[in-house]
């Protein structure tokens, strides 16, 4: 509507923003869903922004990229969280609260502030407005993880698919749901068929790799965690994963040498440390994993939402320091 423009005794006329031809391609850019993608959207949107500081979409695309960038561990949610918000608001400000906006507030409120019930009332209002947008069903999947209720994110899967069944991030969903439910035979099922419908989708790889894994068959899960790290070796939780896997197979020196070159990039990288402390604990390093844990808690991992049903985490389950990290989330959402 803001393209249309009365000019006096001629009548109407269209005038499109010069940031259009950005925007669309900052959302080409996002669709790869990879650390390239992320940034170079980013790069497009910040300049559509300030070409055009009224165009509400530079400030949308913006939003939608940080928050990629903090929940696929591409960037430490503590650093870039802050400045999904500001591009939400800002978003909201110049346009309206659309379903896509609220969708991606509701994630945040999720993911990152720990507010899963405040998530599902957003997540819900989002469904109410656009009852077809199959990626509020996703992430309200990733939401019953939080509160223990799988059979309802299983359910929430299968709306997504009737929405849109060829939706990216959903068969990885359905993947990690039925991780959560020690489904493994079917999580590889379905990892299976999730890599060969979007196969450069580094999730998909990756929730593949685990569920293979679960079930035992650790060549198999090494293979796909070494496609993930050569076709997103920018993101360091992958290598952590087939590190992990590794020194699960006994080839321990490989698997320290994964260990020391993700320490080598921290110094200008962010590593996810939730999956460094599951690779240290794999190595024998139960001390030091707990260090990586509470570094995870202080840099607000993307991945901390699914500790009570991730299996990934059972080696800990036993241990009072990991139960009162679950109590420092569920705390940290209160307050919020």
């Amino acid at each position: 509507g803001r393209w249309i423009v009365h000019r006096p005794k001629v009548g109407y006329s269209l005038v499109v923003p010069t940031s259009d031809e950005l925007v669309r391609k900052g959302w080409h850019f996002a669709s790869r869903r990879t650390k390239e993608g992320a940034e170079r959207a980013i790069d497009c949107f910040q300049q559509a922004a300030t070409q055009c500081p009224g165009d509400f979409r530079a400030y949308e695309g913006l939003s939608t990229c940080y928050l990629m960038q903090a929940t696929f561990g591409i960037c430490a949610p503590i650093d870039v969280y802050p400045q999904f918000l500001d591009a939400h608001n800002r978003a909201v400000e110049q346009g309206t609260l659309t379903p896509e906006l609220r969708c991606n507030r509701a994630h945040g409120l999720h993911m990152f502030e720990h507010r899963p019930h405040e998530a599902e009332r957003e997540f819900l209002r989002a469904l109410q407005d656009k009852p077809a947008f199959a990626t509020v069903h996703v992430r309200m999947a990733l939401m019953c993880a939080t509160l223990g209720q799988l059979d309802r994110a299983l359910e929430l899967v299968t709306q997504g698919y009737q929405a849109d069944p060829l939706l990216p991030t959903l068969p990885p969903a359905e993947v990690n749901v039925r991780v959560w439910r020690r489904e493994y035979d079917k999580a590889v099922e379905i990892g299976r068929k999730a890599v060969e419908l979007h196969p450069y989708l580094q999730i998909s790889r990756a929730n593949y790799a685990q569920a293979l894994e679960f079930s035992g068959r650790l060549e198999d899960a090494l293979e796909q965690y070494q496609l993930g790290s050569i076709m997103s070796g920018d993101l360091p939780w992958m290598r952590a994963l087939e590190g992990t896997c590794l020194a699960k197979l006994g080839r321990t020196t490989e698997a320290r040498a994964i260990l020391d070159e993700l320490e080598h990039r921290r110094d200008s990288d962010y590593a996810d440390a939730l999956y460094v402390a599951v690779l240290r604990d794999a190595l024998g390093e139960r001390a030091e994993a707990f260090k990586e844990i509470e570094r995870a808690f202080d840099e607000n991992s993307a991945f901390l939402y699914s500790i009570d049903v991730d299996p990934k985490m059972d080696t800990f389950r036993e241990d009072p320091r990991f139960t009162r990290l679950q109590n420092s989330i569920r705390t940290k959402g209160c307050e919020a």
